[in-house]
């Protein structure tokens, strides 16, 4: 007999494995967004209860998914939406058993049916910041205050943009199907900023108890993968997944084992992954050789600056610095500025980042963003400025969101303090 916390897991794991997958299909039966998320929100509900009852089914998803759909077509019907929308459902939902995504069929050519969905939503109809955040909260199941902060604005900016996507689907009737394989490249770029997003959740969660989920790296990672194998000409495809791989060879190394932050330069580089590394460094190789360089190539070289040092102190920053000034071209936003201020403060000395960072403290663009005040607490720092420091600290404290993160710096404003 299955315990409470035994089917509250079951559940939360379907959650994370299924929620994408229900969703899109109750968007393919109703053709509302709003009610496909309600009807799969209903569901899961409806799990905890009835798996307590009748134990696990052998197959979640197909459990959710049908419970869901059958859910969503009872309010079509109660709510006399009309008869031509009820046939168009029916058509969708002729089978009588479970959805099965084994035997949809389409002429796209992508083997994975996630990678089929994310193309999907993908729609070049809609504003690219749009795709993309309606992407990771239909598909991957982020809430919209995880996806405002992936995109740095405020939680109802956020839920603004959600609203007028699903308006414009329904308004402009863009139809919820894959594209033929003719017309992928043109939604190249929304998927790419799916993955990327989805990767970086995972690898550092913006709110929660644990700095990673591992979970989501897993995904995006496999995805990432798919995708390169199915458009090996696209560099940029091919980059990102280089990138992705470079970063979760370190994954292992990034907390320690009371679950606190472990900075880049402090980790233990013999338990960084080789095999992973190699691969990374191999795979952005072929993806520069094609001589169509990218943001997610170029963020991978620099992440193979870091993870190809043997030491912390073999770091050459002064190459990571000029790679940072490349990606500016492509991505001018101001965190690349700030990254780039850390490269430069590390390769030109403290003074220097410090200018990069006081210049973005001038604009608002990062005003919310702890990371910004805790470069400059630690720059400050590294110059043995540590009063200006623990201030600098305090205010990224007032910011952070993250457990492990927010342990990490505590221990640094103790130590100024102490200093």
């Amino acid at each position: 007999m299955s315990t409470t916390d035994d089917i509250e897991e079951a559940v939360a794991t379907a959650f994370r494995e299924e929620w994408g997958q229900v969703v899109a299909t109750l968007i393919r039966v109703t053709g509302d967004w709003d009610l496909a998320e309600e009807c799969a929100q209903d569901a899961f509900a409806q799990a905890l209860e009835r798996w307590r009852r009748d134990e696990v089914p052998r197959r979640p998803g197909a459990w959710l998914t049908t419970t869901a759909r059958n859910r969503a077509l009872d309010v079509l019907r109660r709510e006399a939406v009309g008869a031509q929308k009820l046939r168009e459902a029916a058509v969708s939902a002729r089978d009588e058993g479970p959805y099965d995504p084994d035997h949809e069929g389409d002429d796209s050519g992508v083997p994975d049916d996630r990678l089929r969905l994310i193309f999907t939503c993908c729609h070049p109809a809609l504003p690219i910041e749009a795709r993309v955040a309606l992407t990771l909260r239909t598909l991957a199941g982020l809430t919209t205050p995880e996806i405002a902060r992936a995109f740095l604005v405020p939680e109802a900016t956020m839920a603004q943009r959600l609203v007028r996507a699903k308006r414009k689907i329904r308004n402009a009737g863009i139809p919820y199907r894959v594209p033929p394989a003719h017309l992928l490249p043109e939604r190249m770029t929304g998927v790419l900023g799916v993955l990327y997003l989805l990767f970086n959740e995972g690898y550092a969660a913006s709110t929660g108890a644990d700095l990673m989920r591992d979970g989501l790296c897993a995904e995006a990672i496999r995805l990432a993968r798919l995708l390169a194998r199915l458009m090996p000409d696209e560099p940029e495809a091919v980059g990102l997944l280089a990138l992705a791989l470079l970063h979760d060879a370190r994954r292992d190394t990034r907390v320690d084992t009371a679950g606190d932050l472990v900075t880049l330069e402090d980790q233990d580089r013999t338990r960084w992954d080789r095999a992973e590394i190699d691969e990374g460094v191999a795979v952005l190789a072929g993806a520069l050789r094609r001589g169509r360089p990218g943001p997610y190539q170029i963020q991978a070289a620099i992440a193979a600056c870091h993870t190809t040092a043997a030491r912390a102190a073999d770091t050459d920053w002064a190459d990571i610095a000029g790679l940072y000034g490349e990606l500016q071209r492509y991505v001018p936003s101001a965190v690349v500025r700030l990254n780039r201020a850390v490269a430069v403060g590390m390769a030109e000395g403290g003074e220097a980042g410090l200018a990069l960072v006081e210049e973005l403290e001038r604009h608002d663009e990062l005003s919310g963003y702890h990371l910004l005040p805790a470069t400059r607490a630690d720059l400050l720092r590294r110059m043995g400025r540590t009063r200006e420091a623990a201030t600098a600290y305090e205010r990224a404290l007032e910011l952070v969101e993250n457990d492990a993160e927010r342990r990490f710096l505590e221990k640094r404003l103790a130590q100024c303090r102490a200093a």
